[in-house]
């Protein structure tokens, strides 16, 4: 029978009590979050938001000792933001599918650096680096290989595998559109830790079969590095990474005046980002992080000011969260200099503090 935990709604309890399942036990969870956000440099007014999200999630044993999970979370209108199934086979590792990032590999070396509340990338602008193996999370599978201990240190990893790339998983029964521009897609991360230090690596690549493009095609390929060290309450971090788009430019300039959309724009986008966080105490923690992406467009041809040079998108962000039991507030002020790698752009700064309660 299946065991429910944490349910407010009478009505729903017992409906979901009735459903029955093999070692099966399923629990609902979420949170509501209350946001005040200011920006500057933009015509965005200021603005108080307001989100819910519930999640279910499920778990179970079969006979031979797999072991299952699943979970589905629910945007505000209730319909499904994420959601994903996995098979874990023990010494054999863990097989998933699932759909708007329910499960996959390239989430954990996208921006993988330590920071107190969001990603560099949540403020606007391009955010190149958290584009870095998205087009193979979805329509796909993920498996996740079995933890590996080599003189001393942990090997852990994945790969993600979709049949065709930057299309997201179809409901039970029905599939995607057919893409005569893009095919399936992979991608493949490993992390070496050791003691207090990681080191981890991911490469993705998708193929790109747009045959009408009037410019040289090749296969996209994103890939990223980074090292993380933590130093009892201090954290810091380092990461590299490549965006390659396969539209190779031989034909026509790419101004440094105007927005570049990564994944769409031809050239190459690459850059670097850094953090430090430091844990004050169990509750509060702080962080400050850079992230600079620059475009490359990779043409002969100059621009209208007789440029050839790409251009920089760099994100600045100062962050803070604390924590009082099931109650938490978080804070960030990013600064984004040329964002979407447009030179004439104005510097944005966005301002954000999070009230979020969970249940």
């Amino acid at each position: 029978m299946i065991k429910l935990k944490k349910v407010g709604l009478t009505a729903l309890a017992g409906s979901l009590a009735a459903v029955t399942a093999n070692a099966g036990e399923m629990s609902v969870s979420g949170s509501a979050n209350v946001t005040y956000v200011t920006y500057s440099g933009t015509s965005h007014a200021q603005s108080l938001g307001h989100d819910k999200d519930v999640k279910f999630s499920g778990s179970g044993e079969l006979d031979n000792g797999f072991t299952f999970s699943l979970f589905t979370n629910l945007k505000d209108d209730m319909s499904v933001s994420s959601t994903a199934t996995v098979i874990n086979m023990g010494s054999l590792g863990s097989i998933g599918v699932g759909s708007g990032g329910g499960t996959n590999i390239n989430g954990a070396y996208d921006e993988a650096i330590p920071t107190a509340y969001e990603e560099n990338s949540d403020a606007g602008g391009q955010g190149a680096a958290n584009y870095v193996g998205s087009v193979a999370d979805g329509n796909g599978i993920t498996y996740i290989f079995p933890a590996m201990e080599m003189m001393g240190a942990t090997i852990t990893g994945g790969l993600d595998y979709s049949f065709q790339g930057g299309s997201d998983s179809p409901n039970d029964g029905s599939g995607v559109a057919t893409s005569h521009t893009w095919g399936n897609a992979y991608g493949l991360g490993l992390t070496v830790a050791y003691d207090a230090l990681s080191i981890g690596a991911f490469v993705s690549e998708r193929e790109n079969k747009n045959r009408t493009a009037l410019t040289t095609v090749e296969d996209e390929f994103s890939g990223s590095w980074n090292v993380k060290y933590n130093a009892g309450p201090v954290s810091l971090g380092y990461s590299e990474f490549y965006i390659g788009s396969g539209l190779n430019n031989t034909s026509e300039a790419i101004v440094t005046t105007s927005a570049k959309t990564v994944g769409s724009t031809s050239g190459i986008f690459d850059g670097d980002m850094f953090s430090i966080a430091f844990n004050v105490n169990d509750d509060l923690s702080v962080s400050y992080s850079e992230m600079t992406a620059t475009h490359d467009p990779q043409t002969n041809v100059a621009d209208t000011t007789n440029e050839l040079a790409g251009v920089d998108e760099k994100h600045e962000s100062l962050q803070a969260a604390y924590s009082m039991g099931a109650m938490s507030i978080k804070a960030y002020t990013t600064e984004i200099t040329n964002p979407n790698f447009d030179e004439d752009a104005a510097t944005i700064t966005k301002n954000e503090i999070a009230l979020g309660l969970s249940f």
